[in-house]
């Protein structure tokens, strides 16, 4: 893969170092919050405060992604989330931040990431040749599945040298690296080359803001795998994630002796989900949502397993299994969007996707601290848990989840609604330009 498509491997490398970053970033946020008095309801509040923003830009994302190139609008994020984590480094080593500063960096960060990310998603078919797009997604998920490994054992170097304030300066250098590669790409279109005739008159062709909203959204609702994959992804980023953003980091502070332990659980994590990749990048499963939705209900234990009271290590071993089911069930969630979904909408359907899932997920942030402060931490990690397993169980009940087909037939141009709705599949397989 990376040695035939050479601007995938190129950009592959740029947001390679991103990604490390970006996992710096990870553990060191809500331990620089805590390492300014807060507590556990401020790092929801800090982490909540980088997601809020995808409720009110992420569809003008996905409608401008649609209609600018991707690479442009995912330059002008990476600069911005630069500039961000530059002055959230800053006053971390200055010893000015407060809850309040960092809650405020983070909104602006989050509103970077709202038009990054239908973007990104909307690349990668321009890159890559459609029956590769398994692959490169699989490759990604390596990438930020390895940085989960290397970044945490970078962060708790650099926590221990320069505190959380050194990590963070981390994170900015790699968006840096990243706009540095974008910014060498040059315009790709839906032919792969700038300038293509037929990606630059389907752009042209634009409607209204609310009506290309509306074809985005139609393209969401007609096929039955797709909301309902969104909805069971919203319940695990708002029921499952909070137990790994928020209490997980302060089990480990009050129990397990601090950021140390946290790294570990962290790094095991990690070593689990190159496994998913590698299993990912090797399997070709023929019923993709399927495996997916199998995998999302492996993955949803993460709450109780954090909870559990076991030995860290014990804790560790079977967060690696769940890192498994993570990455196996997103590479083929985004295959399967790339695949089914037409090219010239894909950023707009990515957009419903962070918006219903990852959008809503300051509610679950926000909730997580005061939840475990009436309930107690274990008894709502536990809860967590026992609503999160059955909404991923619950997809395979769907036949339209069940029997979604790998890939469309030979020559076909739409989706039938066994799958659903229009979906061209010939005109996204010439060509690709992708990120992480």
């Amino acid at each position: 893969m990376l040695r035939t498509e050479r601007r995938f491997a190129r950009l592959f490398v740029g947001q390679s170092l991103s990604v490390l970053g970006d996992r710096v970033s990870f553990v060191a946020l809500p331990f620089a919050v805590l390492s300014i008095g807060g507590s556990a309801a401020d790092v929801g509040l800090v982490t909540a405060a980088g997601l809020l923003p995808l409720l009110v830009f992420t569809l003008a994302g996905g409608v401008w992604a649609d209609r600018m190139p991707r690479q442009l609008i995912m330059l002008a994020s990476d600069l911005l989330r630069c500039a961000v984590q530059t002055a959230a480094a800053v006053l971390l080593l200055t010893g000015t931040a407060r809850v309040g500063l960092l809650a405020l960096l983070m909104a602006v960060f989050g509103v970077a990431d709202a038009f990054f990310l239908p973007a990104s998603t909307g690349l990668l078919p321009l890159l890559v040749p459609a029956d590769r797009l398994r692959e490169a997604n699989a490759l990604r998920g390596f990438v930020q599945s390895t940085g989960l490994v290397v970044g945490p054992a970078l962060a708790g170097l650099l926590i221990a040298a320069v505190g959380p304030g050194g990590a963070l300066a981390v994170d900015a250098a790699s968006f840096a690296v990243s706009a540095a590669v974008l910014a060498r790409l040059g315009t790709v279109d839906s032919a792969g080359t700038a300038g293509g005739a037929d990606g630059g008159a389907e752009r042209a062709e634009r409607l209204g803001f609310l009506a290309e909203l509306r074809v985005g959204w139609q393209q969401v609702r007609s096929r039955t795998w797709v909301w309902s994959g969104m909805l069971a992804i919203a319940v695990y980023h708002v029921v499952v994630l909070p137990s790994v953003f928020v209490l997980g980091p302060v089990l480990a502070e009050r129990e397990w002796g601090g950021a140390g332990a946290w790294t570990v659980v962290v790094i095991a994590f990690g070593l689990g989900s190159i496994v998913g990749d590698v299993c990912s990048y090797r399997l070709k499963p023929a019923r993709p949502m399927a495996v997916a939705a199998v995998a999302m209900a492996v993955a949803s234990c993460q709450a109780a397993i954090i909870g559990s009271g076991a030995p860290v290590w014990v804790i560790a071993a079977l967060e690696a299994v769940t890192g498994v089911g993570v990455s196996l069930c997103f590479v083929l969630w985004e295959t399967s969007l790339q695949v089914h979904i037409p090219e010239r909408v894909l950023s707009r359907v990515s957009s419903y996707d962070h918006l219903i899932s990852v959008a809503l997920m300051p509610l679950g942030l926000v909730l997580a601290g005061p939840l475990s402060d009436s309930l107690g931490v274990r008894p709502t990690l536990f809860g967590m848990t026992v609503l999160a397993v059955p909404a991923a169980l619950a997809l395979l009940a769907l036949p339209a989840v069940r029997h979604l087909p790998a890939s469309l037939p030979s020559g076909s141009e739409s989706e039938s609604e066994s799958g659903a709705g229009p979906g061209s599949g010939a005109g996204r397989g010439a060509a690709v330009e992708a990120v992480v």
